[in-house]
């Protein structure tokens, strides 16, 4: 039961850091080297992240500067970040390449509102099928402990009264790390709606 418990939390942590890491690349308006950890750049004919190949600094909340390490890169990383769904655009003096982020306008903030709520609800998802696993292995532990069979029915919702007491500190870290997802969401929201 312990260890069942133990990987439970394990993979709910990581859910809510997947989560996090999802909603930090989603655009606030604002300058952040998380906007361009998706993007990756074919260096040497090897696909590799932007920070593997330059540094990203935001000397200003609006701008991104990228100083490649080897500058024959600047036309392949303007290219990789043309190719990305970022929707930036990009401008270099030969040795750093700027990126000015656009200022969301409402429509935009509403449509980005819709992606954040989105990723927290897959998050939120992960988070309710990672309790019914934890819950169905309770369930079959429960099951060798008494002798029976092991066969149990894999319906959803499953024997509610069978292993209550033994549900309810799932139930209770499925509650905390759901929250926290509410908690990330809530905040890119608000980071969001800024103006």
């Amino acid at each position: 039961m312990q260890q069942v418990m133990q990987q439970t939390e394990s993979r709910m942590k990581k859910t809510v850091e997947a989560t996090a890491a999802k909603l930090s690349h989603v655009q606030t308006g604002r300058a952040t080297s998380a906007l361009l950890d998706q993007v990756t750049v074919n260096y040497y004919g090897t696909k590799s992240p932007l920070n593997q190949v330059g540094t990203v600094t935001t000397p200003e909340p609006r701008l991104l500067v990228i100083q490649p390490w080897d500058k024959t890169l600047i036309k392949d990383i303007e290219k990789a970040i043309a190719l990305s769904d970022l929707g930036l655009s990009t401008s270099n003096d030969g040795n750093v390449i700027r990126i000015l982020v656009p200022e969301l306008t409402t429509e935009r903030r509403r449509e980005l509102t819709k992606v954040v709520r989105k990723l927290a609800e897959e998050g939120r998802v992960a988070i309710r099928n990672i309790r019914r696993d934890a819950n169905d292995a309770i369930k079959k532990l429960e099951g060798a402990d008494t002798g029976a069979s092991g066969r149990k029915s894999r319906g959803r919702g499953g024997d509610k009264k069978s292993g209550r007491a033994e549900a309810d500190p799932v139930q209770r870290l499925t509650d905390t790390y759901i929250n926290e997802i509410n908690q990330l969401t809530e905040a890119k929201e608000s980071e969001l709606l800024e103006t």
